[in-house]
């Protein structure tokens, strides 16, 4: 896994925005590509980037399907913290994307809703994956006693853990842990892998711990985010905060 590091986190989401955007740009003039389809995260740490995204010039948006990786269960529909929410305010209703296809954590049918969601996941193969990193490893919804790597599913429902649930407090997402649902949607581990590129944005020292287990531990369950490493073609952006706890504070990473 390729990894980047920056002096703070404006220069890492400029430069990750800057990636991305010539990734979806080859891809569209590639003549192979008539469509791409990208999945993203919604999270305090993606905001940068996010920005930076939309300011990208010379996009045809109009050919780019948007997916996003996971959503709470049971939030109403307007709650400012449903990640579908999150991304329409941020990226979703600022560019014109040919579909936006929403995870619905109010599904009467939440078994039916990850049926649905899988479906089109599988219609539409994911080209780029956009997502940060949890502060207990998590990718997507898959913290770390729930995370398979082999899971037969692509969307499921799971119960968050207490270290999740916390740092959407930390985050300033949710006033106390009180407020903070206990479960979710979550696109599952293999989905995530499927894409063909994956780009993951990890800046703030409160991700520092688990950015060097992503690098130095086993790859495990454990620590779903050491899955990445194993990924052809995934690359991980992070600046001096995140990157302190590594050895001699990553200061041999590419910059």
């Amino acid at each position: 896994m390729e990894v980047r590091k920056y002096e703070n986190r404006a220069q890492l989401g400029r430069d990750a925005g800057r990636e991305v955007a010539a990734a979806i740009r080859d891809l569209l003039s590639s003549g192979n590509e008539p469509e791409v389809n990208m999945v993203f995260a919604a999270a305090p740490s993606q905001q940068e980037f996010l920005e930076a995204l939309v300011e990208e010039k010379d996009i045809d948006w109009s050919r780019v399907n948007a997916f996003h990786m996971d959503e709470y269960i049971g939030l109403s529909p307007d709650a400012p913290q449903r990640f579908g929410n999150f991304l329409a305010e941020r990226l979703f209703g600022k560019v014109p994307f040919r579909t936006v296809h929403y995870l619905n954590g109010s599904a009467p049918d939440l078994q039916a809703e990850c049926d649905r969601y899988g479906a089109l996941l599988r219609s539409f193969p994911t080209d780029i994956v956009c997502m940060g990193i949890g502060e207990n490893n998590h990718i997507a919804f898959n913290d770390p006693h729930v995370a398979d790597f082999r899971d037969p599913q692509w969307v499921k429902v799971v119960t968050l853990d207490a270290a999740c649930r916390r740092q959407q407090v930390n985050d300033g997402c949710f006033e106390k842990l009180d407020y903070v649902p206990t479960q979710a949607l979550t696109l599952t581990v293999p989905a995530l892998m499927a894409g063909d590129a994956i780009y993951c944005m990890v800046p703030g020292s409160n991700k520092a711990q688990a950015v060097r287990n992503t690098l130095l531990e086993d790859v495990d369950e454990q620590f779903p985010s050491t899955i990445l490493r194993t990924h052809p073609k995934a690359m991980l952006f992070v600046d001096r905060d995140s990157a302190r706890l590594l050895p001699n504070g990553g200061s041999n990473l590419p910059k």
